[in-house]
């Protein structure tokens, strides 16, 4: 799983701006949730071959009033720090130490976390006598960065990731053949994934248990259904009570990301009362970033009428767009109306995902598709399509290779798609095409 890393401090020590430095876009936030920055903001980030989750908080008072703002603000920051596996505590080198720090350094020595002391606006400065004052917070080493000029942000995360003992990231191994189905239930509270699992539990006699492991391990559940073998990947908060299995509703956005990146294919379960929210566009989102299989899933169908149904499709239509390749179901956990065609979907995505597409057949889909449509003239030159084989599974990447490709549109790109899908069967899984310009031997010689 991924290591989570926790920004904390008091307002405006600039935590936002490493939060982009860490995630290396303005737009890295992969769930924004209702009236968040005061709240919780998640992105992803990379240093080398290590990935990690990065969570900004709103400005931290840790004895903030009842009822007030910055009360809430505390909650979303202990959320924060109780999810992370190690704690990056922002102070202001440029204004030096402030009461606050003081009250946020004392909670933090005691959770007994992996903490380190990040000391920002630091460029231009000499370490030692102006930042000792931040020595007395009782965290160790004060580490100096400029989050706006990215100075020190390398070293700072290497300590960060360092901390956790973690091994170096192995290439992942391609997935077994009739291996067990890596499957995540995803979506927001209350749409009904643990009302669902337990009846799947419940339905299908299931044996569940769960895998020791470290709190960043997602919890699974083994069942099997009709021969074939799943793994449930836990976002709904299963836990065991006795020796009866229980699912209690609980969302941990961290636990969602690393169950998506975890899975072969992700039920995104909706609400139908609801209709399609901001929340689940960004789940969504996020499936398609991590190239998973998925499947649509609308729960509490029975409990809207014709004219909010035609509604929701709409919804559907226009807000996930980008997910049109998913097969999509109309369902009643509840009622346990419409839960058998879910598994032919969930078998299908898999079966998409995990596709192999020799060259011959590939090149000859791609030759054809040129046949029927050229692509668009680009410059002085148009693209010319060569020969095309499969880079990759889960999700497929086919590779294009070709003369002058730089020059293929992205309507182009979608049409290739299209007519790829189609010979090759890819429903409910993302398809990548990447496009390989062949060197001009003679490009960089006099004539």
């Amino acid at each position: 799983m991924k290591p989570v890393l926790a920004l904390v401090g008091r307002p405006n020590v600039g935590k936002s701006t490493l939060f982009n430095r860490l995630t290396k876009s303005r737009d890295a936030i992969v769930a924004d949730f209702a009236g968040l920055t005061r709240d919780r903001h998640y992105g992803q980030g990379r240093l080398g071959n290590r990935e990690y989750i990065v969570i900004d908080t709103g400005g931290f008072e840790p004895e903030a009033g009842e009822g007030s703002i910055f009360r809430e603000m505390a909650k979303q920051t202990r959320q924060a720090v109780a999810e992370a596996d190690v704690v990056l505590f922002v102070v202001d080198a440029r204004e030096g130490l402030a009461g606050q720090d003081h009250d946020i350094a004392e909670y933090l020595r005691r959770l007994g976390k992996p903490c380190l002391l990040v000391a920002n606006k630091a460029e231009g400065m000499r370490e030692g006598a102006q930042l000792a004052e931040f020595y007395e917070l009782g965290l160790g080493e004060v580490i100096p960065v400029s989050a706006a000029h990215g100075q020190g942000v390398r070293g700072m995360l290497d300590l960060a990731l360092d901390a956790l003992g973690l091994p170096e990231p192995e290439e992942e191994p391609a997935p077994e053949e009739g291996g067990p189905i890596k499957l995540a239930v995803a979506g927001r509270p209350n749409v009904g994934k643990s009302t669902l699992i337990n009846t799947w539990l419940g339905e299908e006699r299931l044996v569940a248990f769960d895998l020791p492991g470290t709190t960043r391990d997602a919890i699974t559940v083994p069942f099997e259904r009709g021969g074939q073998k799943f793994e449930l990947i836990d976002t709904a908060g299963l836990r065991r009570k006795g020796k009866v299995f229980e699912a209690i509703e609980k969302f941990s956005v961290v636990k969602t990301l690393q169950a998506i990146e975890s899975a072969n294919v992700v039920l995104l379960l909706l609400d139908a009362t609801q209709g399609v929210t901001d929340q689940d566009a960004h789940i969504a989102g996020f499936i398609l970033e991590a190239g998973r299989a998925v499947v649509l899933a609308v729960n509490k169908w029975d409990a809207i009428d014709d004219y909010q149904r035609e509604l929701v499709r709409r919804s559907i239509e226009s807000r996930l767009a980008f997910l049109k390749f998913a097969e999509l179901h109309f369902i009643s956990a509840k009622k346990r109306q419409g839960l058998g065609p879910l598994w032919g979907s969930i078998a299908r995505a898999h079966k998409a995902a995990m596709r192999k597409m020799p060259t011959p057949q590939l090149t000859r889909a791609l030759l054809e598709a040129v046949q029927f449509q050229t692509p668009k003239r680009s410059g002085m030159y148009r693209p010319k399509l060569r020969y095309a084989h499969q880079g990759g599974m889960n999700p497929p990447v086919i590779v294009v290779h070709g003369n002058s490709l730089e020059g293929v549109t992205d309507t182009y790109k979608r049409f290739l798609e299209g007519r790829f899908r189609k010979v090759f069967d890819l429903t409910g899984t993302p398809l990548r095409i990447e496009m390989k310009t062949s060197r001009n031997p003679y490009a960089d010689k006099d004539s």
